[in-house]
């Protein structure tokens, strides 16, 4: 039976100029790098210039996937933005990327899942597709987290970092099985009874200030393995897929123990796993479209691959998507 898949055509990434390596936080801080190497595995971090907003990131991310995937903006649909740092309040960041693009046609909007929002926008970039609304969608996350930092707080300063990833996504046919390019499935979750444990003390209707971040580090790496493992799970049983038939996992670059004891739960192998965290940090919804980018660039994914990919965030909120590269 044919059915109609979210297929992957191109895809490319934007890092900012500013490499801040761990060291450049013992100025400041009671840090090392040694203590932010041996807890995260991270080794430095680009941060954004004061003129450089989180849409100038998606901006050239955009085109980057665009040029890989030899289309122009009028070849697109729609544009789907995942970002926890927008320009403005509204309107959205995507509109934004639309505008400076030159696409005047479709529509364009932001998601807000934090660092699992590029897999809440492929699970909504492949729906609309799958439903007919559009042929191809341009999914981006974006993010300057180095505006949202507490800089005395040496738990979560040193984590971050900004970037933009880019997937273009387009509908082709597919026979119905784990053989088929594209999406195969995908598995979200939020439970806001963890608001707590990861979020931005400030708000439009709450603080009328934009915040910092705040987070119970500790409490997040509990639930992080065992939900990302089970939504993990949950999307390679609904492709038809197992463990072993991954070819690549593209985790959200948070933290170096995290990604590798969730790949020992699902029983995949960390030769699999694409790690990017030691040169980017944390870039929360650009992270997984980054990594998978970098990883394109330097030939490790291949057509035909299966990738899986996963993350999770504050909310909290967390998924998986199944892909055929």
């Amino acid at each position: 039976m044919s059915v109609t898949r979210a297929v992957a055509v191109g895809c490319g990434h934007y890092l900012p100029d500013r490499i801040v390596e761990n060291a450049e936080f013992e100025k400041t801080l009671d840090t090392s790098d040694e203590w932010i190497r041996a807890r995260t595995g991270i080794e430095r971090r680009r941060f954004a210039a004061p003129n450089q907003t989180t849409s100038d990131l998606g901006i050239e991310a955009a085109k980057a996937a665009l040029d890989d995937a030899g289309l122009t903006a009028a070849d697109l649909d729609a544009i789907i933005l995942a970002t926890a740092t927008p320009d403005q309040t509204f309107p959205s960041t995507a509109t934004k990327v639309q505008a400076a693009l030159g696409m005047h046609h479709g529509f364009a909007f932001d998601i807000q899942a934090v660092c699992a929002g590029f897999i809440y926008a492929l699970s909504t970039a492949n729906a609309m597709i799958r439903a007919g609304q559009a042929k191809r969608i341009l999914v981006i996350g974006a993010e300057t987290f180095s505006r949202i930092l507490d800089w005395h707080d040496r738990r979560t300063c040193v984590l971050f970092g900004d970037g933009a990833g880019a997937l273009i996504l387009e509908a082709q046919t597919g026979q119905g099985g784990a053989a088929d390019r594209g999406i195969l499935a995908s598995d979200l979750h939020s439970d806001g009874a963890y608001n707590h444990l990861l979020y931005v003390d400030g708000g439009v209707s709450s603080t009328q200030t934009t915040g910092v971040l705040r987070m119970e580090g500790q409490e997040v790496f509990k639930h992080a393995v065992t939900k990302l493992a089970a939504a993990g799970e949950v999307t390679m049983q609904n492709a038809g897929v197992t463990a072993q038939d991954i070819d690549w996992v593209v985790p959200h670059q948070a933290n170096l123990r995290i990604i590798s004891r969730t790949a020992k739960k699902m029983g995949i192998s960390m030769d699999k796993v694409v790690v990017t965290v030691q040169d980017h940090g944390n870039t929360s919804a650009a992270s997984i479209p980054l990594a998978l980018s970098v990883a394109h660039a330097r030939g490790q994914i291949k057509r035909g691959e299966l990738l899986l990919m996963e993350a999770i965030g504050g909310g909290l909120t967390w998924g998986a998507v199944t892909l055929r590269w």
